[in-house]
């Protein structure tokens, strides 16, 4: 049995997959193994192709690899689009009673197991329930204690009353029990328990929580996919905390919201993807010029226009980086894991608060969907710092007026940053305007003034760019003469990568980045090196022409842009072709 366990259970949107893919990974990790998830979806709400995969392993799985070794198909289309995944030891549990089902063919060396879901479900108490019998028979072939999923079973469903707490567990030991009496098969899985706990949670997920952590107090948004599970996190949880959650009645109400909350003192956030971040563009510019710090986080899809709603993507990089009419002041920050969402939203923040600048958090639909297991110590909330930047008070605000003894916001400093008074701040009344201003706020035209303010803004992140740490995150072979860079999340499949190029004999250093702007200086890494290459999910490479832009040097590229994330299994064979083929021209 090799050292890690694939499960997948696919059908059509609406059949429950991601509910019941989700008991499943919930009560792996409860039985102490690490987890990592994977799902397919289709842009609607019922009909079309949809699956949940599960990679586990008592040791830490950090992407998806391209093998099946149990399936749950409630359709024959499930078997068909994971053919290639399967392999001759594989399991597929199945529902022969189903009209659609009746005469589903079982590729060569596979094993069948059919098993009347629908049926054992009703029995148990509601036709609903199949999927759970799916579960109960999973546990069965892989030899999986099914007390763990009645743990998961409990916590999913014990809001709704005892008894359908039970139901579900009858539904269960019926598909375990049908399978222990009905089939004779060995598949020669058990499943390792361990007695370690573990946190399961999504990127969406992890930023809500690090927003609570960092103390934000008001979030706006409006619901898109895949963005939506951050409102969705905060509610019922930020209230506890003095924070307030407000749906509006869309992203341009969402920024315009937060931005007033922003303004009244509070930290203030809002979340969307792409279509979102191109409404709120134009309010963007306006949290700028007024010094407002707001964090505003992309979750990219598929694009452009509606695009692919629920497919993997990072085409907006270059609309972050350079959205908006005129020059505006910006940071980019771009977690490269599902923990690290958590604490570059804390980061971030400190960042738009010490600045007063807007701070762009941007995941991706892979980070935002996939769950994956984490001790709890990976969240110490003993390590959270919060900075509230440059806030002056009743003591302090005289230096910051001037000789009539009116405050001045925007006052021009060495560092670019003006002080900040909060609404009720004795002696510290004051406006903002999105018309270029002088230092108390008022508009003006005045040109010397113009450049002043511009030139204040720009200061911030010049100043930012020498007081904080931009630094990479660094895997492989530091000495190796082939360099590989990217961001965001592929940093899992790429460091699962490194280790089967490594089994070969293929020594990398691999570069992930999670500042784009401002960003680490990578110039000496690419000329140490005599192959860099580039990895990231857009078909134009604008990470790579970052690169390029940055240290004059041609690199490699690979681009993946079908909607689907890379895995580690691929990366491996495309950056091993890459290195070949560079070593043959030179």
């Amino acid at each position: 049995m090799p050292a890690d366990f694939n499960w997948a259970i696919g059908g059509e949107a609406g059949d429950g997959i991601d509910s019941t893919g989700k008991i499943f990974a919930q009560a792996l990790s409860r039985a102490g193994r690490h987890v990592f998830t994977s799902k397919d979806f289709a842009s609607r709400i019922r009909g079309g192709y949809t699956a949940y995969k599960i990679r586990t392993s008592v040791d830490p799985v950090q992407s998806v690899v391209d093998r099946l070794d149990v399936l749950i198909a409630l359709t024959p289309r499930t078997i068909e689009e994971n053919l290639d995944e399967l392999h001759e030891n594989s399991v597929i549990v199945y529902d022969g009673e189903r009209t659609t089902m009746a005469n589903v063919e079982i590729p060569e060396g596979m094993t069948g197991l059919d098993v009347p879901l629908k049926r054992l479900a009703e029995e148990a108490g509601g036709a609903i329930m199949r999927n759970v019998v799916a579960l109960g028979a999973a546990c069965e072939v892989t030899g999986f204690p099914i007390e763990n999923l009645d743990s998961a079973l409990e916590k999913r469903f014990a809001s709704k009353g005892q008894a359908l707490v039970d139901n579900n567990k009858e539904a269960a030991r019926s598909g375990q029990d049908y399978v222990a009496e009905a089939s004779d098969v060995d598949t020669g899985y058990e499943l390792e328990t361990t007695d370690a706990d573990y946190v399961l949670l999504n990127g969406d997920e992890a930023i809500g929580m690090g927003a609570i952590a960092a103390g934000c107090k008001f979030y706006a948004g409006y619901p898109i996919t895949p963005a939506t599970d951050v409102m969705e996190y905060l509610v019922g949880r930020i209230e506890r905390f003095g924070g307030h959650v407000v749906q509006a009645e869309d992203e341009l109400s969402a920024i315009n919201i937060a931005l007033g909350a922003a303004r009244a003192g509070a930290r203030s956030m809002t979340a969307t993807s792409g279509p979102g971040i191109d409404l709120m563009t134009e309010t963007f510019g306006l949290v700028a010029t007024s010094e407002t710090p707001l964090v505003i986080v992309d979750v990219m899809r598929s694009g452009p226009s509606t695009g692919m709603p629920t497919k993997q993507e990072q085409g907006d990089l270059n609309g972050l980086l350079y959205g908006g009419h005129g020059e505006i002041p910006r940071f980019v920050l771009a977690p490269t894991t599902i923990s690290e969402c958590f604490w570059k939203t804390i980061e971030a923040f400190n960042l738009a608060e010490k600045y007063q600048t807007p701070v762009y958090l941007t995941a991706d639909l892979s980070l935002a969907v996939t769950e994956q297991t984490f001790s709890p110590e990976a969240f110490d909330m003993d390590n959270v710092e919060i900075d509230r930047g440059k806030v002056v008070d009743e003591e302090t605000i005289e230096e910051w007026q001037n000789e009539k003894g009116q405050f001045q916001p925007h006052a021009l400093t060495d560092d670019g940053v003006s002080p900040r008074a909060f609404p009720g701040t004795i002696d510290g009344a004051h406006m903002s305007t999105g018309l270029e201003h002088d230092e108390l706020g008022r508009r003006t035209e005045d040109t010397g003034m113009r450049v002043e303010q511009v030139d204040k803004r720009n200061r911030k992140v010049e100043t930012a760019r020498e007081a904080e740490d931009w630094g990479p995150r660094e895997f492989g072979d530091p000495d190796s003469d082939s360099l590989v860079i990217s961001w965001g999340s592929n940093e899992g499949p790429m460091t699962e990568a490194i280790e089967i190029l490594d089994d070969e004999g293929i020594d990398l250093r691999f570069i992930s980045v999670p500042y784009v702007f401002p960003r680490p200086d990578l110039t000496e890494a690419v000329e140490a090196a005599e192959t860099v290459v580039v990895v990231e999910c857009n078909a134009t490479g604008q990470f790579a022409d970052i690169v390029e832009h940055d240290t004059l040097t041609r690199v490699e590229r690979i681009n993946k842009y079908d909607g689907v994330r890379f895995d580690a299994d691929e990366l491996a064979a495309e950056i091993e072709a890459a290195v070949q083929e560079q070593e043959v021209i030179q």
